[in-house]
């Protein structure tokens, strides 16, 4: 027969599937993740899984709540502070969560100017970010300090449910450790950026090679998860 082409079509069974074809795809990392460096994707990696855990912890929080029969402590009360014979109900809370969201702006703003190579500016604002962490941790000390001599244990405490002790105690002291290991990178790595080391290609931890302002680009998601994580437990445990 003449006008018609004829072409060998191959079994369903040696094509392909779409499902196959896509687990190619993304097993390959160099596809996946070809337009991010293996740290920021390891920063990510970690970040998803510290998201897991921090959300274990509040889940936990929000599950004894709900289930205890016994009267839960009033945080308005239990984190007012006295001043001028006033009680100011959660006004040192209000203030730990305005230095700690303002460093989020000053660590955008580090990320912003290492990447114009601006080393002076950036290891400034990193220098700052540090130190309003700093002055947060000091406040959760204070907290800390003030409602162990008000008789808040682990185990029980003076209003109510014993729960609250070491729901308090667990999920602000994993948080505040988070945001000390934080201001420990940020004062190592601003004293990189200031004496060059990104410029120069100085070897050393995050200055193997040059140009490596990606690292303060790093740091700066770690803070910035720290600060979001922040906002959850300010809304759960402080609000609620």
């Amino acid at each position: 027969m003449t006008g018609f082409a004829f072409r060998s079509v191959a079994p369903a069974e040696t094509r392909p599937s779409q499902w196959r074809r896509l687990s190619r795809e993304w097993s390959a990392d160099r596809q996946a993740f070809g337009g991010a460096s293996w740290r920021k994707a390891m920063m990510w990696i970690f970040l998803l899984s510290d998201t897991f855990v921090f959300g274990c912890f509040l889940l936990s929080y929000m599950t004894v709540r709900m289930s205890t029969t016994v009267p839960w402590p009033n945080p308005s009360e239990v984190f007012a502070l006295e001043i001028g014979g006033t009680k100011m109900p959660l006004i040192l809370i209000a203030i730990m969560t305005f230095v700690l969201i303002s460093s989020s702006g000053t660590m955008a703003m580090a990320v912003a100017f290492g990447y114009r190579r601006d080393r002076v500016r950036t290891a400034l604002l990193m220098i700052v970010t540090a130190l309003l962490g700093a002055t947060f941790v000091g406040m959760q000390a204070f907290e800390w300090t003030k409602l162990i001599h008000e008789g808040v244990r682990p185990w029980g405490n003076p209003w109510g449910a014993d729960q609250f002790g070491s729901s308090f105690f667990m999920i602000t002291g994993f948080h505040g450790t988070h945001v000390t290991i934080g201001v420990i990178l940020l004062a190592v790595v601003a004293r990189k950026v200031w004496r060059g080391d990104f410029e120069t290609g100085r070897r050393g931890f995050f200055t193997s090679q040059r140009g490596r302002y990606e690292n303060v680009e790093i740091l700066g998601l770690y803070w910035h998860f720290v600060d979001l994580v922040w906002v959850f437990i300010f809304a759960l445990f402080y609000l609620w």
